[in-house]
């Protein structure tokens, strides 16, 4: 290794939307924050970003704006996005950041003008080049699949915005399927719960704690209750309401159901021979939602096939497109080819 080699600044990012990670070559992962950023309403200047701004979220004034640049898996503010991207590299380099090469996981279904925004905004922030990795490719190779052996695997990558189900041999995607339900749908689904059944308002925040403290795909051999506090829609005060894990099981069922449909249609129009790979090696479950109870249990039920949790799921994406980089010309065949616009 040479010195520049040590210096160059080679960074992968895992825009998730959820959490935002960032893996440095040569470092490891340097980042692993909420994708969240709280900004001044009349000036635009970032106050806080990641765990600062996520505190901040639900208790701001008018004054501030607590925003998620990210939703379905994909940018949905260009400005505030492009903020966040140079905010966080500032944030895990003190000196002068010129990134001669970044790669970008983004979900396998974003259309040529979210890949473009995507694009655009990493060079705003000072990329030279910039590579796409799709989302289950980087996290195939994050958890140490071969993707470039004439093997079938299949990856579903559960993460905020989007779930993600592929199949992949020699280096490519065969099929592939892309639904915009994962972790906030599943959140949304709670809210939406104790609104219904309960007449309580709650935050995002508190649904997300939920869903990982109670949250679950079937039933547990132990159910629990968890106390709830929101405010009163009727009344209009501060209320607490108890709840089991069967209330919330069912509250998350509708979301469950239409991932694990999603994974009958990709293994539908999987090859036959892949499909006798995937019998053998399983299913690996990458994401976030990985980590709900149970749901490796369900798709297994559901689909008589091995299903495995992979070992630290949420990395899973980022340390896969770390390697990419890490590895640029073994893995340069992974990548998204870039189309002219």
């Amino acid at each position: 290794m040479g010195i520049f080699d040590i210096f160059s600044s080679d960074v992968a990012i895992d825009l998730g939307t959820a959490n935002t990670l960032i893996h440095i070559k040569g470092k490891g992962i340097v980042l692993n924050e909420p994708s969240i950023v709280a900004f001044d309403r009349n000036t635009k200047k970032i106050i806080a970003l990641g765990n600062k701004a996520k505190e901040m979220q639900g208790r701001e004034h008018r004054e501030i704006r607590v925003s998620r640049p990210m939703r379905d898996g994909v940018i949905a503010d260009f400005e505030i996005a492009e903020g966040m991207i140079r905010a966080f590299i500032k944030q895990i380099n003190t000196g002068a950041f010129s990134s001669r090469r970044i790669v970008i996981a983004v979900p396998s279904g974003v259309t040529e003008v979210e890949k473009r925004a995507v694009r655009d905004s990493a060079e705003h922030a000072g990329a030279k080049e910039v590579h796409l990795i799709a989302e289950p490719m980087a996290a195939a190779i994050g958890i140490g699949l071969d993707v470039e052996a004439p093997v079938g695997n299949m990856v579903i990558d559960i993460g905020g915005g989007t779930t993600e189900i592929a199949v992949i041999a020699l280096s490519g995607i065969v099929n592939e399927e892309s639904v915009r339900i994962a972790g906030d749908e599943m959140n949304n689904a709670i809210m939406q719960f104790f609104k219904k059944n309960y007449n309580l308002l709650i935050g995002e925040r508190t649904a997300e704690t939920i869903k990982c403290e109670v949250g679950s795909a079937v039933p547990l051999k132990e159910e629990i209750t968890i106390q709830v506090k929101g405010r009163d829609l009727v009344g209009g005060i501060p209320k607490t309401a108890e709840v089991s894990s069967v209330e919330i099981r069912e509250a998350l069922n509708e979301n469950i159901v239409q991932i694990i449909e999603a994974v009958k249609q990709t293994l539908e129009r999987t090859p036959p021979e892949l499909s006798a790979d995937i019998l053998d090696r399983g299913v690996m479950l990458t994401g976030g939602g990985a980590l709900l109870k149970g749901l490796d249990e369900r798709i297994k039920m559901e689909t008589s096939l091995p299903v495995h949790v992979s070992d630290d799921p949420l990395t899973a994406v980022v340390r896969g497109a770390g390697k990419a980089i890490d590895h640029f010309h073994k893995y340069s065949k992974v990548f998204i080819r870039k189309r002219n616009y």
